[in-house]
């Protein structure tokens, strides 16, 4: 069977594969997990491990599994809470201080020409795993939608997660 392009394919028709053993973290057995939450098991987990920037007294920042650029990190509160009106006034503040951070130490590390920043409150706004509030700080660059990611529906990343970790870890401090 061969593609519009005239590639070979095999069953998968219409199926482009990209490799990511990092997804194994949601799917392995025998993880350790508070109640299902992979944000909750990374408190045990080294931070070259579960990919965790910066811890703070009442928050910590780590990097996503699932970027949609090159530096996307989360917010969130070491506190297994949903709700943004569940959260104490020292957890609002140093979520919003760490936000500040997280921009800082991107900006110094890759100049994105700007980000998108925010909360997805439920489900049905977009949160994956809502369960456990966190904020998403996404560096954007001026055509960082090209060809690749309109057309073939895949995003690239040129650099590995870890990498990304160490160098945002160094410019934070």
């Amino acid at each position: 069977m061969t593609d519009p392009g005239g590639h070979e394919r095999d069953g998968f028709e219409g199926f482009d594969r990209l490799w990511t053993p990092h997804r194994m973290a949601y799917v392995a057995p025998g993880r350790p997990t508070d109640d299902g939450c992979p944000f909750c098991a990374m408190e045990d987990l080294p931070d070259d491990q579960s990919l965790v920037v910066r811890r703070g007294e009442t928050c910590f920042a780590v990097l996503n599994l699932h970027p949609y650029n090159p530096g996307h990190l989360m917010v969130l509160p070491h506190r297994h809470v949903a709700e943004l009106e569940d959260l104490t006034e020292q957890e609002v503040t140093e979520l919003m201080t760490t936000t500040q951070q997280a921009v800082r130490a991107i900006r110094e590390v890759s100049g994105p020409h700007a980000f998108n920043v925010g909360l997805n409150l439920g489900g049905v706004a977009g949160g994956s795993l809502s369960q456990h509030l966190h904020q998403h700080v996404v560096p954007r660059w001026s055509g960082d939608a090209n060809f690749i990611t309109v057309l073939g529906a895949t995003k690239t990343l040129p650099q590995l997660l870890s990498d990304t970790r160490s160098l945002l870890a160094e410019a934070w401090a």
